[in-house]
């Protein structure tokens, strides 16, 4: 098992301003992921869409127990994909969990308002996402599918437990990401400047806005995590970015790494977007319409300007002028003090504890479709958050 202070491979990859730089980044856009991506090229080629199609609706869409009939590239994936890596410390694993069983509904909060637009900000792959059309067209399942891979990941036992949630769950993720690789190209839509769809950046970007994200937005609401747990919630990340078919060498060692290829990510990807901006408006609206009354419904606008800040935020159609001002009213009767919300990380932590726990509360009535169960979530994290509903 790794020490903690080397939780990678002797390969890892140090990330340094020179393998930051653009044309470093860009060359990761043609890395796919062989293993799945070998398993979906296996099972279209056997049964073509049809196939695939029964792939997504029968296994991939559905978190009920893997079924007994699956097709044998199916079955051996599952056998090959499933082991933690050698550098994996159970410690380590074990505080990021606890992280999130003390932080849980605001770490929630932040998915919503910081992690996903942050996604929404990479000018090539947003637009990917976007081809998927599920993410517009229904917003309340991708906060709700999204949430509840978090909770799958780091419950307790999630991914070091044999069958744990967290395991299945980032297997049928990594699938789905396959299957997009294998189709999106032949979208009408799809430009070549893109690049392969889901890729090495992509995968990495997407990792970060869970893990170093993570981080950054609990300090930003005012909770300050030791050293020690910011750099076990980083390592139960990695672990997910491994078993996603992220290549070892290119996760982030430490919480500096992390923040740094953050960074360049950023520097590389991030602009204006049509997608963006229509992502986040459907996320906004969703996150209005789920919370109980009409007190919160500028309020995810305001998170969101608040953890982006007001450039990146701006990209996504989130102007600021007078949202604080619009917001402050509402607010006052839930009994916040308002000051200057934007600058004011008190202020915003009440309303982060507040509305985490609402959130959490509202998205397990949204409907998903078909045969989706509703968002679950452990009986010993609803006792801990004191987040209460009927089953």
């Amino acid at each position: 098992m790794a020490s903690p202070s080397n939780p990678l491979p002797g390969s890892a990859r140090l990330w340094t301003n020179e393998n930051l730089k653009p044309e470093a980044l860009q060359s990761l856009r043609v890395l796919g992921d062989p293993l799945a991506d070998d398993v979906i090229a296996e099972l279209f080629a056997d049964g073509g869409l049809d196939a695939m199609n029964a792939l997504m609706r029968d296994f991939v869409a559905n978190e009920h127990p893997v079924p007994v009939n699956l097709p044998d590239p199916i079955r051996r994936y599952l056998e090959q994909s499933h082991s933690l890596p050698a550098w994996a410390d159970l410690d380590k694993i074990r505080a990021g969990e606890d992280v999130f069983w003390r932080f849980g509904p605001r770490i929630i909060l932040i998915l919503t308002c910081y992690s996903l637009p942050f996604c929404y900000l990479g000018q090539h792959g947003v637009p990917v996402l976007a081809l998927t059309n599920r993410l517009s067209s229904n917003p309340k399942r991708r906060i709700v599918e999204t949430a509840q891979m978090i909770v799958d990941v780091l419950q307790q036992g999630g991914l070091t437990s044999p069958g744990g949630r967290g395991l299945l769950t980032i297997q049928k993720v990594r699938l789905m990401h396959a299957a997009i690789r294998h189709l999106a190209p032949g979208s009408p839509s799809y430009k070549s400047e893109f690049g392969l769809p889901v890729n090495q950046e992509d995968l990495l970007g997407t990792m970060l806005s869970f893990s170093w994200i993570g981080v950054d937005g609990l300090d930003k609401i005012g909770v300050k995590l030791t050293p020690e747990d910011q750099e076990a919630y980083i390592h139960c990340w990695n672990i997910v970015g491994h078993l996603l078919g992220i290549h070892d060498e290119l996760l982030p060692s430490n919480v500096t790494q992390a923040k740094m290829l953050a960074d360049g990510i950023a520097a590389h990807q991030f602009g204006p977007t049509e997608e963006g901006k229509a992502l986040t408006s459907a996320l906004v609206e969703m996150m209005a319409h789920v919370l109980p009354g009409n007190v919160f419904d500028r309020v995810p606008a305001l998170m969101i300007r608040y953890f982006l800040g007001q450039q990146w935020a701006a990209w996504l159609g989130i102007e600021g002028g007078a949202l604080a001002g619009v917001v402050a009213e509402p607010l006052r009767i839930l009994g916040v003090q308002f000051g200057g919300v934007l600058e004011d990380s008190k202020t915003i932590a009440g309303i982060a504890e507040r509305m985490g726990k609402l959130l959490i509360e509202s998205i397990v009535y949204v409907e998903r479709g078909g045969n989706r169960p509703s968002f679950t979530i452990p009986g010993d994290l609803r006792q801990q958050w004191g987040v209460n509903w009927t089953s």
